[in-house]
């Protein structure tokens, strides 16, 4: 979709339509676009220093950083801006771009230039580019050995369109053919694949770099290689929903998991018993961790590597999605001298980003934190983090004990998985010392029960608990394609059924590019808080059932994540169909 033509058949060239500054005027580089957007008043001198300043330390376009600093309104800039360079403004979340326009130019030199081919109309090249100058558009221009005419769009929407359209199943399929061409029909035994995995320019070993690399791209958090007969499947956990990227032949299944062994450290001849470890790579620039896990099944190994993205800043508090009393009331009690605070969900709920979140908030000087984790997923300044080891007889117990001996304010324990460190957690709660950890329960309640289960004294829970965080995490509804639409009767039926507000109108997402037609883009968190009170900790004392303890913390203010969720429905953040397939009855 086009909008505001300016000039109609020039493409980027400025000399075909009206400058109201003449370049010779304006500099080089940003300051061209700067002193051209203070003379038409949109910024002043001051907010132009600023967005130089930001560009300098983080390396994004002016434009980009105005925008992020709330200076102008994306749309009057890019209204702006348009004029300046002479050009259309395109909306690359509805513009489809052409297979045979991205064939003509390869996705380094797109990532570098911040410019993704559309189309090819009678030999002219049409082009999205951030930063659409007549230089960008020569370069093109020689590089796709056509005319080259640009088009403008917002930075972050070009990165995500070259993200959603340059897949690397082309270079797949091509490495698989090469495969397929040298192994034939030989059969190989297990360990023959040792070699092989080491070669850096080996089929096996490129095709895993570029299922990394596409995951990456994709924003999926898990990858998942599974024999499937005759082939072998790769899936992305994206938005916390599993999707198909691609099937390679069964054949490469035993390279792939001994080149990815290889890199983690594990052990490429033992298929038959369930490995796990880590690896370190860097793909696009960025560096990422890689936890990997492989288990037998009757078809053959399966692989999931678990993607850990160490660009991503780490959240604070007041963004993790937390109502504004949930907040004020975590933050309370997180302000807690001594004391046990749980995050409780299962897999893949945003446990560790909580933990990491509160931990970020309490990073001072005056306390020494340390944490015991597996892995240590982001480092912090002045925190003292510990890796497990087991290899080495670093476990969450006995490291939690050597913690106990340097002198800790607030510990971080990863993830209480046994009595033993259970028991060493709560009763260094007792002893005066702050505690965070993860249990997996299926929500807050549980949490306590989970604890009782595991054989630890209830008045010592109840001593030692504060307070304990139940949650999830449900997509968004994606901003670029949200609509309107009418929910089932069955969605009806359990909005109701949660007592969810009088509401006229529902959205959701209708999928768009930026997507991949999913409707949703990103997560939000949904948390329970249980605060411990007087009359919750009788009940625990007296073993009170899960029923009876979370009726009498719903009477006492809480809000089930249930609950939470049919508000984040009725602020448009999310739809009833994703509450129901990620939280349900809780």
């Amino acid at each position: 979709m086009l909008r505001k033509k300016v000039v109609a058949s020039s493409g980027s060239d400025r000399a075909a339509g009206p400058s109201p500054v003449a370049t010779s005027d304006l500099g080089e580089g940003p300051g061209q676009v700067g002193i051209f957007l203070l003379r038409q008043g949109l910024i002043g001198q001051e907010q132009l220093d600023q967005a130089l300043a930001h560009r300098r330390d983080t390396g994004h376009i002016l434009e980009h950083c105005l925008i992020e600093l709330g200076i102008v309104p994306a749309a009057t800039l890019y209204n702006a801006l348009s004029e300046f360079y002479g050009v259309q403004i395109v909306d690359l979340r509805q513009v489809v771009p052409e297979q045979s326009a991205l064939e003509l130019l390869p996705d380094t030199v797109a990532r570098e230039t911040l410019s993704i081919p559309l189309r090819v109309d009678a030999g002219v090249v049409f082009l999205a580019a951030a930063e659409p100058t007549p230089e960008l558009r020569q370069r093109l221009t020689s590089v796709l050995g056509k005319e080259a005419r640009l088009l403008l769009a917002p930075a972050d929407d070009v990165r995500r369109a070259i993200d959603s359209h340059y897949r690397v199943s082309a270079s797949v399929d091509r490495l698989v053919q090469v495969f397929s061409a040298v192994e034939g029909q030989r059969q190989r035994p297990a360990d023959a694949f040792g070699a092989e995995a080491q070669a850096e320019d080996a089929p096996v070993v490129q095709v895993v770099n570029l299922i990394l690399a596409q995951a990456l791209r994709d924003r999926a958090s898990d990858v998942h290689l599974e024999p499937q007969g005759p082939v072998l499947r790769v899936r992305f956990r994206v938005d916390g929903a599993l999707c198909d990227a691609m099937e390679l032949p069964a054949s490469m299944g035993p390279g792939l998991i001994s080149r990815i062994k290889i890199m983690a450290g594990m052990n490429i001849v033992e298929r038959r018993r369930s490995q796990d470890g880590q690896l370190t790579a860097e793909v696009d620039g960025k560096g990422i961790d890689v936890r990997v896990a492989t288990v037998a099944t009757i078809l053959g190994e399966k692989c999931v590597l678990r993607i850990l993205d160490k660009t991503r800043s780490v959240f604070k508090l007041a963004e993790l999605g937390m109502t504004p009393d949930t907040h004020e009331l975590y933050s309370a009690m997180v302000g807690a001298p001594f004391g046990t605070i749980l995050c409780a969900g299962p897999t893949g709920s945003g446990k560790t980003t909580t933990l990491y979140a509160t931990m970020s908030e309490l990073n001072e000087s005056s306390r020494n934190i340390m944490t015991i984790e597996d892995p240590v997923e982001y480092i912090f300044p002045q925190i003292n983090q510990i890796q497990t080891n087991e290899q080495a007889g670093i476990t969450f117990a006995t490291g939690l004990r050597s913690i106990l001996r340097q002198d800790p304010d607030v510990i971080l324990v990863g993830e209480i998985r046994d009595v033993e460190t259970a028991r060493i957690a709560v009763q260094s709660a007792l002893t005066g010392h702050l505690v965070l950890s993860s249990l997996h329960a299926t929500d807050s309640v549980s949490a306590l029960h989970r604890f009782l289960d595991m054989g630890i004294e209830s008045f010592l829970i109840a001593s030692a608990v504060v307070g304990i965080v139940g949650q999830r995490l449900v997509r968004r509804i994606c901003s670029s394609c949200v609509e309107q639409y009418i929910p089932t009767a069955e969605e009806m039926a359990f909005y109701h059924d949660t007592d969810g507000p009088a509401k006229e109108v529902f959205y959701r997402g209708g999928g768009c590019n930026f997507c991949a037609g999913t409707g949703f883009q990103d997560r939000i968190g949904v948390y329970e808080l249980l605060r411990i009170t007087p009359e919750i900790k009788r009940l625990i004392v007296g073993w009170a059932t899960i029923d009876e303890l979370r009726r009498l913390a719903q009477n006492q203010g809480m809000r089930t994540l249930r609950q939470e969720g049919i508000g984040l429905v009725n602020r448009n953040m999310t739809t009833i169909a994703e509450v129901i397939r990620s939280i349900y009855a809780l």
